[in-house]
């Protein structure tokens, strides 16, 4: 499973790239704003730090202003994939924009028949929203199991991206459940170096290491 950071922020980027772990980027108007940068200059620098597919967001919601957007965005950088909404004018723009060659991750997906039509419209990445589904009172990675499924019946290339991850667990369960990517905000790829045994089995190490030299 690949491992994206959900981020705009350079700082945070640098970080997961030089710990050698970060596949790739995802991006959207939200993340963008919070830098204060144009996106077009914001994402290009992320362009510079991770080479690996960086989600780059439309946010024209009619077809043709989203085919135009994108195909804008899609010349910013090879690595740019073009994130589109889950609506009708979104899976439009989805098969024009795919027809191209031009990649696309079709983004605020929460159902089983969404990524579906994701799927039929040519869709390099599908991203199903597991935080916010539970946050409702579903269990989100059950999505993710579903489509997984589906996609497999039927040959679909198109990749399996779960998003809205907050904890380690959901890295886990997406894991387990056949994700093709899991995207997460840098804390909780921070988090998932953590484990007390591993802090108290080093703590012992060095301590039986410096026992070691005093003796010498």
């Amino acid at each position: 499973m690949k491992i994206f950071l959900d981020t705009a922020n350079l700082d945070e980027i640098r970080k997961g790239a030089d710990w050698g772990i970060v596949d790739g980027v995802t991006t959207n108007p939200s993340l963008i704003a919070k830098e204060g940068k144009p996106i077009e200059e914001q994402v290009k620098a992320i362009c510079d730090i991770i080479d690996g597919d960086i989600s780059a967001e439309v946010v024209a919601i009619e077809a043709a202003a989203m085919i135009e957007e994108g195909k804008k965005l899609a010349k910013i950088h090879k690595n740019i994939v073009v994130k589109l909404p889950l609506i009708r004018e979104g899976i439009k723009a989805c098969k024009a924009l795919s027809s191209e060659g031009i990649r696309t991750n079709v983004t605020l997906c929460f159902s089983a028949p969404q990524a579906l039509l994701a799927a039929k419209a040519g869709a390099y990445l599908v991203s199903p929203f597991v935080g916010r589904l539970d946050d409702i009172g579903h269990v989100g990675m059950e999505l993710i199991e579903q489509i997984t499924a589906i996609y497999s019946n039927y040959d679909y290339k198109t990749q399996v991206l779960a998003a809205s991850i907050r904890t380690p667990i959901h890295v886990v369960d997406a894991a387990l459940a056949g994700a093709d990517v899991a995207t997460m905000p840098f804390k909780t790829l921070d988090m998932l170096f953590n484990h007390p045994l591993t802090d108290k089995g080093l703590e012992q190490f060095l301590k039986d290491h410096a026992k070691s030299l005093a003796k010498s």
